[in-house]
């Protein structure tokens, strides 16, 4: 028989050729087990790590994907087994295909669990705000009153009210006006010589779908309560700064006579026993403007902020000194002052800036106090567990910010409680307000004393 020499190339070539072909039938075979691995994992993809917003076309086919389904929307996947059949018995035998252990074991207890909401869920963001659009219509800064309360300020020969109480409102806060009208924000004669009147400053809302009968709730409110104050623009965040010029040009038809005003939002509690003390020996002729005072604050040029303005609509890099919305106090001297300058200053979107350049118009300082708590009560670092929601403490202020309708309801009961006890023989806050601790600062980067440390002794639990 012959043999058949084969040289060392012709061998190799052999070799590589086989492990070619083995190579090329491993990659067939594998990869869809690699797909249904994937699959089951529910691997996300680098727009979702990246955070992009799932809000154009392109995202919505993606979500048709099997394996973005239980990751981006796990609760109504879930709600459609338990309502589509809601009598199956469970098959704990059958084992199911392509599905977890906990999913399988679920099945076997007699139902579908849902799926906890994940953190990094990512939802549609908003559009971004037209800048370009308002540079166009921000010249445009006088609009029909459609709502109006001549006859806030007392009628001809009549005295004019100490304090006006103006709340920053939309139509849809129905529940936030009516706690604010049973509480602090109530009408009413506290004592000779001093008495409160409350008006509400409203837009017409933008969203008029989701309230459709908005026109008619404000017509009766106005018709039962007599506080609502509406104008003929967008209630939108940017247009606040409108409902500020509005409201001062009324002050200045219809209620010049005003002693004192104080303007906040809905959502704060007012200590107005507090405020009424620090007013006392004020005079009305003079210039008072006191809040919650932001100094050297800087625009903020992200894109994605709520508080973005681009340096085409403002160029420096400083924002003059400026009160918080959440609530200010300012003599009706000072209101008629700042009428006169909001009409020679250029508008800007956000409001309390926008106020603040007023200020500096006129040349008046706004003072700060820190009973004026306009970002909130932030709890202690060293004792995060103590109680900050206590009357005791809430006595000392004057304005805090961000509370809801309960809350609000419930702060006022407390604080009028005549068994309220607080282990201590101190009166109000008085003039000026002090505190104990040294200063901190806060998130916006002002020294806010006493935020830090509280100590034992303010937080009392009853």
């Amino acid at each position: 028989m012959r043999r058949i020499h084969l040289k060392g190339d012709v061998v190799c070539t052999l070799a590589l050729l086989m492990l070619f072909c083995l190579l090329f039938y491993a990659h067939h075979s594998l990869t869809p087990f690699w797909e249904s691995w994937q699959l089951e994992q529910g691997t996300p993809s680098s727009r979702s790590l990246l955070g992009a917003p799932a809000d154009n076309q392109d995202n919505e086919q993606a979500l048709t994907k099997p394996s973005d389904l239980p990751r981006c929307k796990p609760e109504p996947q879930a709600r459609s087994v338990s309502q589509t059949q809601p009598k199956a018995k469970p098959q704990a035998k059958s084992k199911p295909h392509g599905k977890t252990k906990s999913l399988s074991k679920a099945k076997a207890k007699g139902g579908v669990k849902k799926a906890p909401p994940t953190k990094t869920a990512v939802g549609p963001t908003l559009a971004p705000f037209d800048f370009e659009d308002y540079l166009r219509k921000k010249d445009n800064r006088n609009f029909r009153m459609m709502i109006d309360q001549p006859d806030k300020c007392g009628g001809p020969g009549e005295a004019p009210p100490y304090l006006l109480v103006a709340v920053k409102s939309v139509a849809a806060d129905f529940e936030k006006r009516q706690v604010v009208r049973r509480t602090w924000g109530r009408e009413g004669v506290i004592q000779e010589g001093i008495d409160i009147k409350t008006v509400f400053l409203l837009g017409v809302p933008r969203n008029r779908t989701s309230l459709p009968l908005w026109d008619r709730l404000l017509a009766y409110e106005s018709a039962t309560f007599s506080d609502i104050l509406l104008w003929d623009f967008e209630d939108t965040f940017f247009n606040l700064t409108l409902k500020e010029t509005h409201f001062l040009q009324w002050v200045n038809s219809s209620c010049a006579g005003i002693k004192f005003i104080f303007k906040g939002d809905a959502d704060v509690y007012v200590n107005v026993e507090n405020i009424l003390e620090m007013l006392h020996g004020q005079d009305d002729h003079k210039d008072l403007f006191v809040g919650d005072i932001i100094v050297r604050a800087r625009p903020i040029r992200r894109r994605n902020s709520k508080y973005f303005v681009p340096e085409s609509v403002y160029g420096q890099g400083v924002y003059p000194s400026y009160a918080g919305g959440g609530g200010f106090v300012m003599s009706g001297h000072t209101a008629l002052r700042l009428n006169r300058a909001c009409q020679e200053v250029e508008l800007f979107p956000i409001d309390d800036v926008f106020l603040g350049m007023c200020l500096l118009r006129i040349g008046l300082t706004p003072s700060r106090h820190e009973g004026f708590r306009t970002f909130g009560i932030v709890r202690s670092s060293a004792a995060p567990h103590l109680q900050v929601f206590d009357p005791c403490f809430y006595r000392e202020l004057m304005v805090v910010h961000s509370l809801t309708v309960p809350q609000i309801w419930l702060m006022y009961n407390l604080l009028h409680d005549p068994h309220l006890s607080c282990h201590s023989n101190r009166t109000p806050t008085s003039w000026p307000f002090k505190w104990r601790d040294k200063a901190s600062p806060t998130a916006k980067g002002q020294a806010d004393p006493g935020e830090q440390d509280y100590g034992m002794k303010v937080f009392v639990k009853h």
